[in-house]
């Protein structure tokens, strides 16, 4: 079975989070904020050996595929598969899966991962990939998914409340999926803590293609339509021409909301590494050293009675501080940020105000 295991890394989203390092033209995934590698190369490393790089599939922006070929030339250029228009993971998923069935088969297994996840444990995610291939491929019409169990009362993930356990046979645990549950208020997300039988959604996928796309029938016909067109077009060799006008009909839809949020047979794996999707700034604590004062720093930095800072510099350029505390400090070659730690996720609003003034838009 393991010859009919792909991956697909979905690598279309921009991280705007991360600005001003993320830019439209250089986005999160194409970042090197955890060491001399991208977050995509380090994606794309860690299925090793499970799926080689000719079963890998990267769905992107159009305007990222080139230099996604670039950072990742052991994977085949046209599994480098750029979308006309971002419409969210549903098509993005639907647009995937046709490829691979076009490849493979309906009998291929998809493993579905986001682009910028930070996992240290890469054997221990492949053993939990290839699990939850297996029960993919044997057990049809069900979904699975990756369940992470939660540390703290997060409300910036959604949660996956888990029924009993799956009988399977495998190394990794499994459990029935009574519900995926949208990022939560405080009050809630404690309460899900509380409870001991909810996972943080990890966005990571695995099914059989005829699995999902019978899913896509029954729940997303939508979706449907799309993979028997986009099928189609590749059987004719005439995706590159056909895709982009097709493919902005689409709506955007989250692939959680169009199908897992309203299957019936999902079963959630046990999360069986370290594992942070690297939301924003303040996450690099979870895997940078800092020194005696907290501080955390990329590039040259000198700091006089700092703490707990995030400071991200370029070479050649000193970041130099005194007497502060708790902030992000990131420095580029034509912008710097300056903000409080905890306000660290509003960097989309100043996004938002930067876009509707003309002259920062460049700056985006």
């Amino acid at each position: 079975m393991d010859n009919n295991i792909y991956a697909v890394i979905m690598a279309g989203g921009r991280g705007e989070r991360f600005w001003p390092r993320s830019r439209n033209a250089r986005p999160k995934q194409l970042q090197k904020l955890l060491g001399d590698r991208t977050m995509l190369e380090m994606t794309a490393s860690r299925l090793q050996p499970l799926v080689p790089p000719e079963r890998i599939l990267v769905v992107t922006n159009r305007d990222y595929a080139g230099q996604i070929r670039s950072v990742l030339p052991e994977v085949p250029p046209e599994n480098i598969i750029g979308e006309p228009a971002a419409r969210d993971t549903g098509p993005c998923v639907a647009l995937a899966a046709a490829l691979v069935a076009a490849r493979g088969g309906a009998d291929a297994v998809m493993l579905t991962l986001p682009a910028d996840h930070a996992i240290e444990q890469a054997g221990q995610l492949r053993a939990v990939l290839k699990d939850a291939a297996e029960l993919a491929a044997t057990r049809p019409g069900w979904l699975f998914t990756i369940g992470v169990n939660p540390t703290e009362p997060a409300t910036g993930y959604g949660y996956i409340h888990c029924g009993g356990a799956l009988e399977t046979g495998t190394g990794t645990r499994f459990f029935r999926g009574l519900g995926f549950k949208e990022k939560p208020d405080v009050a809630t997300a404690e309460r899900f803590l509380a409870a001991g039988c909810y996972r943080w959604n990890s966005g990571m996928f695995i099914w059989q293609v005829r699995s999902l796309m019978q899913a896509f029938e029954r729940y997303a016909p939508q979706l449907a339509g799309l993979f028997r067109d986009v099928l189609e077009m590749e059987r004719r060799n005439a995706l590159e021409t056909e895709l982009p006008e097709r493919f902005v009909k689409e709506p955007r839809i989250s692939i959680d909301y169009a199908v897992m949020e309203k299957a019936e047979n999902v079963g959630v794996a046990e999360c069986r590494f370290d594992w942070d999707d690297l939301g924003s700034w303040p996450a690099l604590r979870n895997h940078l050293k800092p020194d005696s004062d907290g501080n955390l720093a990329d590039g040259l930095f000198a700091g006089v009675d700092c703490r707990n800072l995030i400071v991200s510099g370029r070479p050649g350029h000193l970041v130099a501080a005194i007497g502060v505390e708790d902030l992000v400090i990131v420095e580029t070659e034509d912008a710097t940020l300056v903000c409080r730690a905890d306000q660290a996720q509003r960097i989309k609003e100043l996004l938002k105000l930067a876009d509707s003034r003309p002259e920062l838009r460049e700056f985006l």
